[in-house]
């Protein structure tokens, strides 16, 4: 028996937190046979933060029920069960501070569908559970709620029950919720570190870096590390001695400081870059002879300039699927074989239609761009800024709203030289395909060549 549950908390220092929402669902590894939900009175405050990422605010819980009010009913519906929960390590641990603060000593062996995810699912980019679920076709509904994260998990689980087909890798992977405290020097590291957006960096005793990363919550990041109990966790928690950040005001910049952080240097427990391309396929352009303008979605080719690049082939075919239901390119104007097909823009002319697929790569292309991409800085003082030259990104930095750049040799001395040219263009790429920068600075405009002014523009 199961109780696959996910729990919302107020955020805030480590073992600190306070539960906000709960949601149960007791689970005989066919059906659901019970199930519990509910809001809590944390009775502390919940982190701004926090209210944004859930929508759980102070006021909805001021007539919410306390813990102790639940608790009981907590214990009778995991009675039994083997606790499973996607992060299970963060939920337990909420459970037993909850329960032990109450003078109860709450015990259950868990699962975790992370690591039961990694070890039957392989090789997938991510494992992220909104990520995880929309790869795997499991519907996802209210995201950062108990009882959502939870029936999303409950048919995670079944799906992974149904993959271990010799049970063994549940039987390995079964944990007792044993109260092993992470070293206190560690909570420390992670306590003074910003709950920003950016890149850290772990050294060991010696002063040399063993891990660079990147993360929204570069604190809550950091407790992850230093109190889950995998292979990799474990490994950093016995050899870090100190640790430093960068903020990067964006995740789009984190991403391209983590790349060249990595690449620049030799941390131990970083995958080393051997200089191979992050994606696998390309959407490049060609012209038939009934003057139509080809997509065509090609293995990745450093001689042909992409319009996007994926991931890989899944991805490419999802995107170009969903773009065109976007009436932004017809299917049957690509190598996709999908006959049945049928498209408004299938049956437009060619000029049209060729305008159509212009504006597309104007508009959600790097393609032969020569352009600043404006995106907000670490503080309201500053923008972040990256440089693309004939379609490829050349730089990334900071500027000051007052400040003027003048000419690409300023550009070169104020950024940071892109040296992974090929992947750092595809993660600007995967970017640009699904959110807009605050500004794009055309530098073919002869306006904007001579000066920029770009804290006016």
């Amino acid at each position: 028996m199961y109780a696959i549950l996910d729990i919302e908390t107020t955020g805030g220092k480590y073992n600190e937190e306070g539960i906000t929402e709960i949601a149960i669902y007791r689970f005989d590894g066919h059906e659901i046979v019970d199930q519990f939900a509910s809001l809590i009175n944390p009775e502390r405050p919940i982190q701004p933060y926090v209210v944004k990422l859930t929508g759980i605010t102070n006021e909805m819980l001021i007539r919410a029920p306390k813990f102790y009010q639940v608790a009981k009913r907590i214990i009778e519906i995991t009675e039994g069960c083997i606790l499973v929960a996607h992060n299970a390590l963060f939920d337990t641990r909420i459970l037993r501070e909850e329960f032990s603060r109450l003078g109860y000593d709450f015990q259950r062996e868990s699962l975790c569908t992370v690591e039961l995810s990694q070890k039957l699912l392989p090789n997938l980019p991510s494992y992220n559970l909104e990520k995880l679920t929309k790869y795997l076709g499991i519907p996802l509904v209210n995201r950062h709620r108990a009882q959502g994260d939870a029936q999303a998990t409950v048919a995670l689980f079944k799906l992974l029950l149904s993959k271990d087909t010799a049970k063994n890798i549940i039987s390995q992977t079964l944990k007792t919720n044993e109260k092993l405290p992470p070293e206190p020097r560690l909570i420390a590291m992670a306590e003074r570190a910003p709950s920003k957006v950016g890149i850290y960096f772990l050294y060991n005793i010696q002063n040399r870096i063993i891990y660079i990363g990147r993360a929204k919550n570069i604190r809550k990041r950091l407790l992850q590390h230093f109190t889950y109990d995998n292979r990799k966790s474990k490994r950093l928690q016995k050899e870090v001695a100190s640790v430093s950040f960068e903020l990067t005001g964006n995740e789009l910049i984190a991403r391209l400081a983590e790349l060249e952080a990595v690449r620049a240097t030799k941390a131990l427990y970083n995958r080393r870059p051997n200089g191979k391309k992050i994606y696998t396929h390309q959407l490049s352009l060609k012209k038939e002879k009934d003057g139509y303008l080809y997509l065509e979605l090609i293995p990745a080719d450093g001689r042909k300039s992409p319009i996007l690049t994926f991931n890989n082939f899944s991805e490419a075919v999802d995107t170009l699927e969903t773009l065109s239901q976007d009436n932004a390119i017809c299917l049957k104007k690509t190598n996709l074989k999908n006959p049945n097909h049928i498209s408004k823009c299938c049956d437009e002319d060619v000029t049209t239609y060729n305008q159509t697929i212009h504006k597309f790569i104007e508009e959600k292309s790097l393609y032969k761009k020569n352009a600043l991409l404006l995106l907000n800085g670490r503080n309201v003082e500053e923008r972040s800024v990256i440089w693309v030259a004939r379609g490829k990104v050349k730089g990334f930095g900071f500027f000051n709203l007052n400040h003027q750049i003048t000419k690409s040799d300023i550009l070169n001395n104020i950024l940071n030289t892109v040296s992974d040219v090929p992947n750092a263009t595809h993660i600007v790429q995967q970017y640009l395909l699904k959110n807009k920068f605050l500004k794009v600075i055309n530098l073919d405009d002869k306006s904007n060549q001579e000066m920029l002014k770009l804290g006016h523009l």
